[in-house]
């Protein structure tokens, strides 16, 4: 049998949840079960697919409640629990568009070789490991889940250990809809579940750390699946001269603290053109002021406790690395213990350079360490000088001067004028650069296309070649 773990609340400290973890029997027995009952539902039809899924979506809203409050617990946050429980139709609703275009089998005719025709054939992976992580940990659970099923493979799912709640109320809206239970099962557990997983999987999403991710993509190699790791980032913002710098500070702020930072796309540098860096560094901290935290009501503030305890001592750590380095702390800065959480305000730091870790280690903080630029050439290279390609953002004073510089950073989603609008616009494709990730996009149609293989038959209509027409005279002058 597995073994009982527990889960920390964010807001009180407690450690007041307890689950069991599957264990290596389990995991075997789970995908067994799922390798068993996926060809019958790769045989539906996409259209009844959908129409399973969407009972799914009901059986979710069905439980919204009792989901919201197991998110919740876990991020210690309230209106981003919420949006969590309620991304499912959406997200069908979205993968309902791409579907005819992904899912066409097509047939051509060859132009090299008369006569010979082809079929291209869509084979659904049969079982999908998806190892979700804490930040956000229904929505991307799912965000793999949805269009793995809709491609007609079966899934399995382990939620973070960090953050196991949600998996109760999300098991008993899966089991109200019996077509889908056999195909879909959640598999709660920490790295030993995890990597027991991937011996039993045919493709693995992975969702997480860069230190996690290198362990999962190695043991997908030497299992010979396919691996799909979105990992952690390092994203920089770019001010221009041209831009309006209280607007940029406003945003810039927003994409930083928005989940307490605790996004993979949250804004984690800043880099300001030296003309305009007095009044946009005036205008963040002025902001980042007055931005309250959500305690003791979960339903003011904005800004929520560090999910996860062991992050606190990662900001803590690079905090005051760059403090004893020489940055200027302008607000924020403290690890703050309220009701038993771990807390801290949005952070403005000046005067930090790339020799600091808070300039080059991913923080997942709500922290903004600015510096100043004299060109647009030094910009790019400051931007560009990362482990880490997962997005950014560049302020102009108009999208084709802001378009023209994104143009140039090397990282998958660039946002101008705006913040993390990865976070909010799904269709178009983007791939992570450096160690931000490997693999094909989760985004747009790409998103559904990875969970098949490409079969080609070739069809001969015509009389096939005789041995004789290879025979050496042939090459005769």
């Amino acid at each position: 049998m597995g073994r009982t773990m527990h889960a920390r609340n964010p807001r009180t400290g407690a450690r007041d949840y307890a689950f069991m973890a599957a264990d290596e029997a389990e995991v075997a027995e789970a995908c067994q079960a799922l390798r068993q009952a996926q060809p019958a539902w790769a045989a539906l039809s996409v259209d009844a697919r959908f129409e399973v899924l969407e009972r799914f979506a009901e059986a979710v809203e069905r439980h919204q409640d009792a989901l919201a409050e197991a998110v919740s617990a876990d991020t210690g946050r309230w209106l981003m629990a919420l949006s969590e429980t309620r991304s499912v139709r959406p997200a069908l609703a979205r993968w309902r568009r791409y579907a005819p275009e992904v899912l066409t089998e097509t047939r051509a005719r060859s132009q090299a070789i008369p006569g010979i025709h082809y079929a291209q054939q869509l084979v659904p992976y049969p079982v999908v490991g998806v190892i979700s992580p804490w930040n956000f940990p229904l929505l991307l659970s799912l965000i793999d889940a949805l269009p793995a099923l809709v491609a007609g493979c079966s899934v399995a799912i382990k939620p973070s250990e960090v953050t196991p709640r949600f998996a109760a109320p999300l098991a008993r809206a899966i089991a109200e809809v019996p077509e889908l239970a056999g195909v879909l099962k959640l598999l709660p557990g920490d790295g030993v579940t995890g990597a027991a997983l991937v011996e039993q999987v045919d493709l693995i999403c992975f969702t997480g750390s860069v230190a996690t991710g290198r362990k999962v993509g190695e043991a997908c190699a030497r299992a010979f699946i396919p691996a799909f790791l979105e990992l952690g980032g390092k994203d920089p913002a770019i001010v221009l001269a041209s831009a309006d710098p209280q607007r940029a500070a406003e945003t810039i702020l927003r994409a930083s603290v928005l989940a307490t930072g605790q996004a993979c796309q949250s804004l984690e540098r800043v880099y300001v053109h030296e003309s305009l860096y007095q009044p946009f560094v005036s205008h963040l901290v002025a902001q980042a002021r007055q931005v309250e935290l959500s305690t003791p009501d979960i339903h003011r503030g904005t800004v929520g406790p560090l999910i996860f305890e062991r992050q606190a001592d990662i900001i803590a750590g690079q905090l005051a690395d760059a403090l004893a380095r020489g940055a200027e702390l302008h607000c924020g800065g403290e690890i703050e213990h309220h009701g038993g959480g771990l807390w801290i305000r949005p952070t403005v730091l000046t005067g930090v350079t790339h020799e600091m870790q808070i300039m080059t280690e991913e923080t997942f903080g709500p922290i903004m360490p600015v510096m100043a630029f004299a060109s647009e050439a030094e910009a790019i290279r400051l931007a560009n000088d990362s482990d880490y390609g997962l997005s950014a953002a560049v302020f102009a004073g108009s999208v084709e001067e802001g378009e023209r510089v994104g143009r140039q950073i090397e990282a998958g989603g660039i946002s101008i004028n705006d913040g993390s609008l990865t976070a909010q616009v799904f269709e178009a494709e983007k791939h992570s650069f450096r160690l931000s990730g490997l693999g094909g996009s989760r985004m747009g149609p790409a998103g559904l296309a990875r969970f098949f293989r490409k079969k080609a038959l070739f069809l001969q209509t015509g009389e096939p070649l005789p041995i004789s027409a290879f025979a050496e005279d042939q090459a005769a002058p």
